[in-house]
């Protein structure tokens, strides 16, 4: 099975996240969403609310799993059979760091492969660090968030959800 993974902290996931994720699972048989797990960061959200909440925003992809993990991700990748890693890209000044990164983990693990996606043009602005700030000052999000995580982040910040200006879909 080609099989690749798809890593991130998604705190919180975006639909920019969800784009590439999309993408992503029309090339590959199974994509792993792989939500790191950093003690040394610290999240709005827990790994498991972070896993939950892409578990529900991801459901209607029937090739995606869900899962966390800690540690390195070249031996992560290795114990699920990955053959490439994903990585969302949205604007040059994010080539920089994910080269690095890329580079890095090919020299731990030579075969395994970085594949840089880019999310749809509505959707190459939005960071989930945007996302929390707007958010947090009681703005709208639901043009970058799924539904499950605009309600989340509200609750989190304590601010009603403004469904009057989610799009219909």
């Amino acid at each position: 099975m080609l099989r690749a993974l798809y890593p991130g902290s998604f705190d919180p996931i975006t639909n920019g996240h969800l784009d590439v994720l999309a993408r992503a699972a029309r090339l590959f048989e199974e994509v792993i969403v792989a939500v790191a797990h950093n003690d040394s960061k610290q999240a709005l959200f827990t790994t498991q609310e972070r896993v939950k909440l892409l578990e529900e925003s991801t459901s209607h992809l029937k090739n995606v799993k869900v899962t966390s993990f800690e540690g390195l991700l070249v031996d992560f990748a290795r114990s699920q059979g990955a053959k490439a890693v994903i990585r969302g890209l949205r604007a040059v000044s994010d080539f920089e760091f994910e080269f690095q990164m890329a580079l890095m983990n090919r020299s731990l693990e030579p075969n395994l492969e970085a594949l840089f996606l880019m999310p749809c043009e509505e959707y190459s602005y939005i960071s989930s660090r945007m996302v929390k700030e707007v958010a947090r000052l009681g703005g709208t999000v639901s043009r970058f968030v799924p539904q499950c995580v605009e309600a989340a982040l509200h609750k989190r910040f304590g601010a009603r959800t403004q469904d009057t200006e989610r799009p219909q879909t």
